[in-house]
């Protein structure tokens, strides 16, 4: 079992319980999946890149990336319906806390002035989005191996209903949010 779903377990639970008074094991929210997507516009012009991406996504996450084709044509960006133009990954149970371990503990501190992630980017029905610059700050990446460098969106789904809730969770896995005047 990865260390974070211990910490889940043990610690995460009895304090939500705490902090909300819920009645009943099963309200207290948990983490349902993490997407990891890269979007690639270039690769209207250079179909390797596709193949860069998912070696990428593969070696950050340890999951096999799945190619995302364009739905609709659109004349303004030059894509064209069934034209691969991103990578995504769907991580889960295990895997999914082995991953957010090591972007809240390794990957976010190599980021360069790094102060926190934004504790305001939550959707409302309490999943968290967020953007990574560039995939380099993750320690499986070796900098002589890529061929440029790109950024991703990380995408944190919970059970939580509301946005404090899930705020309280992340926090409580370790989250490095960003320390504003009003804490």
């Amino acid at each position: 079992m990865s260390r974070l779903k211990e910490i889940y377990q043990s610690q995460v639970i009895n304090s939500m319980i705490d902090k909300f008074g819920y009645k009943n094991v099963m309200q207290v929210p948990k983490l349902e999946k993490i997407v990891i997507n890269v979007g690639a516009g270039e690769a209207r012009d250079n179909s390797k890149v596709i193949n860069s991406i998912m070696n990428d996504l593969s070696i950050i996450t340890g999951q096999k990336a799945v190619v995302c084709t364009a739905k609709k044509s659109v004349a303004n960006f030059k894509v064209r319906e069934g034209m691969k133009i991103g990578v995504k990954v769907t991580l889960r149970s295990e895997k999914m806390y082995e991953f957010l371990d090591r972007l809240f503990n390794l990957a976010l501190p190599r980021v360069r002035d790094f102060r926190g992630i934004n504790p305001k980017s939550f959707d409302g029905r309490g999943n968290y989005n967020m953007g990574v610059k560039e995939q380099l700050i993750f320690p499986e990446i070796e900098y002589d191996k890529i061929d440029s460098i790109r950024g991703m969106d990380i995408s944190i789904s919970t059970t939580a209903l509301t946005d404090d809730e899930a705020r309280e969770l992340l926090r409580f896995l370790g989250a490095p949010f960003m320390k504003n005047k009003n804490n």
